[in-house]
C-alpha cells in the first residue's frame, strides 16, 4: 500500500493562462495537485468559456488575494451583434434576434455610457447567491427570479476593431466584481440590436498579466518536479498595490505576534494600509498610524526559496492600474 504524499508548506503566485471550457476551480485544483501544496486559492475568478491570466495563490500567498481581486482588470472580448441568448455568451439558447447593424459611430457613443461609475445586473447564469442557491441552479430549473443590481467602476471600454457588421471587438478596463458577458448585453440593449459575449479573453489582473503566464498544459507536463517551481512568483507580488515599509530586526518578531510594532514609513501616509518587510521577507500586512504597524494579516516564516525574483510593479503610480 502507497503512502500518501505530504503537503508541502509552499508560498508564491502561480500565473496560468486558463483555456476555455475548464473552471477556475479545476485548474487551482490542478496546480496544488501538480505542486503538492497545502493551500491554494485564486485571485478573482474566469467564467469557463473565458481564457487568459488565472492568478493562483499558493500558502502564505492567499492572505494577499483580496489585494489582487481588488485591483483593476482588462479584458478583451467580442461581442455578437443582433443575437441576444439565454446565457449572454454562445453557450446559451438564443432568446431575441434582431436585424438592426449600428454604425461604428454609434457604438462609440454606447460605449462612453459605461465608463465611470455603473450599475449593472448580473446575468441570470452567474454564480450569485439568491436565498443561500445559485442563480444558475435557479436558471436551469427554468424559476423565474431577479437579480439585483450591482456597482461597477469601469475605467475604459474602448472598440478595438469592428471585423464586419455582425462583430465588434472590445476592450475593457474595470474594477472588481464586473460581468463582461452583462457589458456585452447591455450594449446590445443600447443600441436595440441585441448582443451577447462571443470570446472573452482576461489580458491582465492587478500586477500579473499575459506575460506571466504559463499554458495550462506546462503544469500536466511538469507536475510533481521540481521544475515547476521555476514559474512562482514571490508573495509579494500581490502586494504590489500597497505602500512597502522596512522592518526593523526588534519589530519582526512583535508583528508576527499579531502586536504593533515600529516601521520606517517610506511614502506611507497615517492610515494606509501597508506591508512590512524585513531583509526582503513579507512579515505582516497592516495599517499606519503614527509610526507604528498595526497587524491586519500576519505571514509566517517560510523555509521555500524564492527561486525567481522579478521586478514589483508599482500600481499606485504604474498609470495602467490607476483609478
Amino acid at each position: 500500500m502507497s503512502r500518501k504524499l505530504k503537503a508541502r508548506d509552499i508560498s508564491g503566485w502561480l500565473i496560468i493562462d486558463k483555456p476555455k471550457g475548464l473552471t477556475s476551480a479545476s485548474v487551482v485544483n490542478k496546480v496544488k495537485w501538480a505542486l503538492d501544496a497545502k493551500k491554494a486559492g485564486h485571485a478573482g475568478t474566469l467564467d469557463p468559456n473565458a481564457t487568459g491570466v488565472l492568478a493562483i495563490a499558493l500558502g502564505e500567498a492567499t492572505k494577499t488575494v483580496p489585494y489582487v481581486t481588488n485591483s483593476l482588470k482588462c479584458y478583451e472580448f467580442t461581442v455578437r451583434l443582433g443575437v441576444a441568448t439565454s446565457t449572454d455568451d454562445d453557450e446559451g439558447q438564443v432568446i431575441s434576434e434582431s436585424s438592426i447593424r449600428p454604425t461604428n459611430e454609434q457604438i462609440q457613443e454606447a460605449l462612453g455610457r459605461f465608463i465611470g461609475d455603473i450599475e449593472q445586473y448580473p446575468p441570470k447564469f452567474s454564480a450569485v447567491k439568491i436565498n443561500g442557491e445559485r442563480a444558475y441552479a435557479l436558471a436551469r430549473q427554468g424559476k423565474v427570479f431577479a437579480l439585483s443590481s450591482r456597482p461597477l467602476y469601469v475605467k475604459n471600454l474602448l472598440m478595438l476593431k469592428r471585423p464586419d457588421r455582425d462583430h465588434v471587438e472590445l476592450e475593457i478596463i474595470c474594477g472588481k466584481g464586473g460581468y463582461v458577458r452583462s457589458i456585452a448585453r447591455d450594449i446590445g440593449k443600447t443600441l436595440r440590436c441585441y448582443g451577447h459575449v462571443q470570446r472573452l479573453r482576461r489580458t491582465w489582473s492587478g500586477p500579473f498579466d499575459n506575460a506571466h503566464c504559463i499554458d495550462f498544459e506546462l503544469v500536466d507536463q511538469l507536475a510533481k518536479t521540481s521544475k515547476l517551481q521555476h514559474y512562482i512568483y514571490p508573495l509579494e507580488r500581490g502586494l504590489a498595490g500597497l505602500p512597502k515599509l522596512e522592518c526593523p530586526s526588534e519589530s519582526v518578531q512583535k508583528l508576527r505576534n499579531g502586536n504593533p510594532a515600529s516601521v520606517v514609513a517610506g511614502d506611507a501616509d497615517y492610515g494606509d494600509t501597508c506591508w512590512a518587510s524585513y531583509q526582503d521577507e513579507p512579515i505582516a500586512i497592516g495599517e499606519y498610524r503614527s509610526g507604528y504597524l498595526h497587524p491586519i494579516r500576519v505571514f509566517l516564516p517560510t523555509t521555500y526559496k524564492k527561486i525567481q525574483k522579478t521586478q514589483i510593479l508599482n500600481l499606485r503610480t504604474h498609470p495602467k492600474y490607476m483609478k
